[in-house]
C-alpha cells in the first residue's frame, strides 16, 4: 500500500467516446442519453461525450447530453481541425479535448506533419478553443512513443497557449508500470498545468499504469466502464477508483455503492458481457465457494475478502456458491438463511449429494439445494407452490411478433397472462413473470447443456430476484426449450414465495 498523502484525483469517462469505439458496439442516441445520466448519478467529473466530426448522429448526441443540465462537465473531441473544434463549440460542451500525433511514427505515416508543424497547430487549436471562453484539453496522441525531450516541448507550448489541463496517452497500451511514473514525474517537472493520463489495455497493464500515473502526480484519470475501448479497451473505471480508494488512500468524486449498477447497464446497453471473475463488478468477486473460504467468511469477512473494500461499497452482494468445494458451514448458513432446520445427520447427508452433483459438473442451484433438503427432512409439499403451470402456448413465425398465452393456478386462482417478446422464450418468460405483478426481475438465463439432435434436451438455469431483494437460481430440462425456461422460472419464483411465507410465519 502507497504511504501516499490524502488526495483528490479526477475521474474523466470516455465510455461515449472511446468506450463506443470497441469493436461491435454503438449507442443509439437514447442510450447514450441513458449512458449520460448514469455517469453523472455515478459522480464521474468529466463526460467526454464523443467526437462530433464522426457524424450526424454523434454531434446530435452531444447536443442533447449538454443540455441535460448535468454536474459532470461535458467534454468533445476534436482533431487539431478548426472545423473539428466548431462542431465540439456549435454542440454547447465545456470542455473541448484536442489531440495530435506526436510520435515520430504516427507523424510521418498518418498526418504526414514535421514537428514544427505540430507544434503550430497544437498551439493555434488551444488559443481557438480559449478565445471561446471554453475549457481546453490537450492531447499528445501516443505519446508513450514520442521522444521524451519533443513531447515536453509539445506540452510547454500549448500550457503558454493557455491549455487547462494537458493528457499523456499510452495510446497503444505499451509503457510499463515503471514508465509510466518515471514520464509523469519528468512531466510534472516542467509544466505547472494539471496531467492528466489515458491508459490503453493491450498488455493488461492499464489499470496499473493508471495508479502509477497518479503516484506520480497526475491529478486526472482516464477510463471506461467495464474497460471498453479500443482493441483491447481502457483502464477500467471500478478497478481505477477502487484501488485509489482503498489501497492508495486518494479521493474521487465517485459514489461507488452505483458501481456496480453502472457497471449492469453498460453490459446491457453494450451487449459486451463481463467475465464472472471481473474484479470488483463481476458475479463472482464476492462469492465464495471453498469450504475454507466460506467458513472463514461467516465468522469474519475480512479473512477471506480485502477488508478495506466490501461488497456492500461497490453496490454488490457476498454470495456463497455451491459446489463440491462447499463445506457444510456454508450450507448450513443458506438452509438457516432459508427457514430449514437440520440435524447434524441430516445436514452430512445433504452434503454429500450436494458435493456428488458438483462432481458430475453440475452447476448446483439454490433449488437444487433445497429440493435434496427437503428430501432429505421429508417435508416436500406439492400444494406449497404458488403457482401451477396449466398450459403454455406460443405463437411465432418470420411475419409474426413472438406471442404467449399462459394459463395457470396462482394461489388456487385460475388467470391467463399473455406478453410478446423477441423471441418465443422471451414471451413465454415475460408472461409467467405477469402471473405475480412483474415483482419478479430475471437476472440470470442460460442453457447449460444440450443433447445432439434435433429433438434435443435443453438444460436451462434462470436466476430470479424480488423488489424485496430475494433471490434464487433453478434449473430445469425439457426437449422443448420453451417449457424447459418457463418450468425453471416457475421453479425459482416458488421457492422464493414459499421461503417468504416461511420467514413470515416464524
Amino acid at each position: 500500500m502507497s504511504d501516499i498523502g490524502k488526495r483528490i484525483v479526477k475521474i474523466f469517462d470516455t465510455t461515449l467516446r472511446d468506450g463506443e469505439q470497441t469493436p461491435g458496439v454503438s449507442f443509439p442516441l437514447e442510450y447514450k442519453i441513458q449512458i449520460a445520466k448514469q455517469l453523472d448519478k455515478l459522480g464521474v467529473d468529466i463526460i467526454e461525450a464523443g467526437f462530433p466530426m464522426a457524424s450526424k448522429g454523434e454531434m446530435e448526441a452531444m447536443k442533447r447530453i449538454a443540455r441535460l443540465d448535468l454536474d459532470a462537465d461535458v467534454c468533445g473531441l476534436a482533431r487539431v481541425v478548426k472545423s473539428d473544434v466548431e462542431k465540439c463549440l456549435d454542440c454547447g460542451v465545456d470542455m473541448v479535448h484536442v489531440f495530435v500525433s506526436t510520435s515520430e511514427i504516427q507523424r510521418e505515416h498518418t498526418i504526414r506533419k514535421s514537428k514544427e508543424e505540430v507544434i503550430d497547430l497544437s498551439v493555434s487549436m488551444v488559443e481557438f478553443v480559449k478565445d471561446h471562453g471554453v475549457k481546453c484539453m490537450f492531447s499528445a496522441m501516443d505519446a508513450t512513443r514520442t521522444e521524451v525531450d519533443y513531447l515536453k516541448a509539445v506540452y510547454t507550448s500549448v500550457e503558454s497557449a493557455g491549455v487547462d489541463i494537458i493528457n499523456v496517452p499510452d495510446t497503444v497500451g505499451v509503457a510499463t508500470p515503471t514508465f509510466m511514473r518515471e514520464l509523469i514525474r519528468e512531466l510534472k517537472k516542467n509544466l505547472n498545468v494539471p496531467l492528466d493520463v489515458h491508459c490503453h489495455n493491450d498488455f493488461g497493464l492499464a489499470t496499473a499504469n493508471s495508479i502509477m500515473a497518479v503516484e506520480a502526480g497526475a491529478e486526472e484519470v482516464q477510463v471506461t466502464v467495464n474497460g471498453l475501448g479500443e482493441r483491447a479497451g481502457n483502464a477500467n473505471l471500478a478497478e481505477v477508483v477502487m484501488t485509489l480508494h482503498a489501497l492508495e488512500n486518494i479521493e474521487t468524486s465517485i459514489r461507488t455503492e452505483y458501481l456496480v449498477e453502472t457497471s449492469r447497464l453498460i453490459e446491457r446497453l453494450s451487449g459486451i458481457k463481463m467475465p464472472p471473475n471481473t474484479p470488483i463488478v463481476g458475479d463472482n468477486a464476492f462469492s465464495h465457494e471453498s469450504g475454507i473460504h466460506t467458513h472463514g467468511v461467516i465468522i469474519k469477512s475480512d479473512t477471506f475478502e480485502p477488508g478495506v473494500m466490501t461488497p456492500e461499497m461497490v453496490g454488490h452482494r457476498r454470495r456463497l456458491v455451491l459446489g463440491k468445494h462447499a463445506g457444510k458451514h456454508a450450507i448450513e448458513k443458506l438452509l438457516r438463511d432459508y427457514g430449514y432446520t437440520v440435524t447434524e445427520e441430516q445436514l452430512i447427508e445433504i452434503v454429500e449429494r450436494i458435493k456428488d452433483l458438483g462432481d458430475k459438473g453440475k452447476k448446483v442451484t439454490d433449488v437444487d439445494l433445497f429440493t435434496i433438503a427437503e428430501v432429505v427432512i421429508g417435508d416436500l409439499s406439492e400444494k406449497e407452490k404458488v403457482i401451477h403451470i396449466n398450459e403454455v402456448t406460443v405463437l411465432t413465425g418470420n411475419r409474426v411478433t413472438p406471442t404467449a398465452v399462459v394459463n395457470a393456478e396462482v394461489q388456487g386462482k385460475r388467470m391467463v397472462e399473455s406478453a410478446t417478446g423477441v423471441g418465443p422464450v422471451d414471451a413465454a418468460l415475460k408472461a409467467v413473470q405477469r402471473l405475480v405483478g412483474g415483482e419478479i426481475r430475471i437476472t440470470e438465463f442460460r442453457i447449460e447443456a444440450i443433447t445432439g439432435g434435433s429433438d434435443a434436451l435443453a438444460e436451462v438455469v434462470i436466476g430470479v430476484e424480488d423488489n424485496e431483494g430475494y433471490s434464487m437460481t433453478a434449473r430445469a430440462a425439457r426437449d422443448d426449450i420453451v417449457m424447459a425456461s418457463v418450468e425453471a422460472l416457475v421453479n425459482a419464483i416458488n421457492r422464493i414465495l414459499v421461503v417468504k411465507r416461511k420467514r413470515a410465519v416464524q
